[in-house]
């Protein structure tokens, strides 16, 4: 009996060694991905950031050492002028005085109420996963909105605020003429929009706390109360940090609240008494004088006021939770 052999199979050709000067390019290509292709990915940000951000920067410190108006495009070089102007002008230090204050009642409470809520959420409950999401629903919500509904709410007449005031007794409250309710107002209108999203940044940051420190915390009889202080606020510093700085600049740049709250108008108020810094400089730039080297000068002193109370609010955290941390 004869066997036929099939077609035999071509053969497989020698397979390349790679040279001494291949492998050492390949290496030093690696190694420049390694070193470089971060740099590259990162790179759209910074192209569109000196577009659109820091050119812009740059050109405001231009702008602010001019006599610029707007509506006719002319513009004269006067130096320092008008930060000195600014400097004695007593609408702009009424302007900066509402800015603090409304900054200081809404951000301080904001911040620890949504360190509380965050502490509460990070513990088993029913409905967690839903309570968790509910908290950042009002960030949700445009501004805008917010500012009509609280407006409403806040009304002299008719307003709800006013109806509660008058259900247990007390007098109604004319909120848009006394600086300090409209200051209530406004922080009211502010911490129910932000308070829920600092609490979920604190909950982020809880979460990754091991759980063994406050399962040997509860063996040494520690409280649930000082686990919090002793663990929780020592271990998030860095994110109480984060979102004091955050809140510093949104504070310091409030403008959308305070301007739907005084109907649209960026006097804020009759006296302004609830004009904020940002307020005052769409007011000069844009509804009045179209001063825009003034507006510019101005931004400028709202940024180094911005980076004054941010460098104090970061030193006096650090030092108040310096080595604090569990034993």
């Amino acid at each position: 009996m004869t066997t036929v052999a099939g077609p035999s199979a071509p053969p497989r050709p020698p397979t390349p060694r790679s040279s001494p000067a291949h492998r050492e390019r390949a290496y030093r290509l690696g190694r420049w991905d390694m070193r470089y292709s971060p740099y590259l990915y990162i790179t759209p940000f910074f192209v569109l950031f000196a577009a659109f951000g820091f050119f812009p920067i740059l050109y405001t410190v231009y702008v602010s050492l001019f006599d610029y108006d707007l509506l006719s495009d002319s513009k004269t070089f006067i130096g320092l002028e008008n930060y000195r102007v600014i400097l004695g002008d007593a609408q702009f230090w009424n302007a900066a005085y509402n800015t603090v204050g409304m900054f200081v009642i809404s951000t301080v409470p904001q911040l620890i109420v949504a360190l509380m809520i965050a502490n509460l959420l990070n513990r088993r409950m029913r409905a967690r996963t839903a309570l968790r999401m509910g908290v950042v629903i009002p960030n949700v919500a445009s501004v805008a909105a917010v500012g009509i509904i609280f407006g409403l709410i806040f009304a002299d007449r008719y307003g709800l605020a006013n109806w509660l005031l008058g259900a247990v007794g007390l007098d109604p409250i004319a909120w848009r003429d006394n600086r300090f309710a409209a200051w209530i107002a406004i922080a009211t209108m502010v911490d129910w929009r932000w308070t829920g999203y600092n609490a979920l940044i604190y909950l982020g940051a809880m979460q990754a706390i091991p759980k063994h420190l406050y399962e040997s915390a509860s063996l040494d009889g520690a409280s649930p109360w000082r686990q919090f202080w002793t663990i929780t606020v020592p271990l998030i510093r860095p994110t109480i940090l984060f979102t004091i700085i955050i809140s510093t600049i949104g504070g310091l740049q409030l403008f959308t609240e305070p301007l739907m709250f005084g109907y649209g108008m960026p006097r804020g108020g009759v006296d302004n008494q609830f004009q904020t810094l940002a307020m005052y400089i769409y007011e000069v730039t844009f509804t009045g004088n179209f001063d825009y080297g003034t507006g510019a000068a101005m931004s400028w002193l709202l940024f180094l006021l911005i980076i004054v109370f941010a460098l104090v609010n970061f030193a006096a955290v650090r030092r108040s939770v310096r080595g604090e941390g569990p034993s």
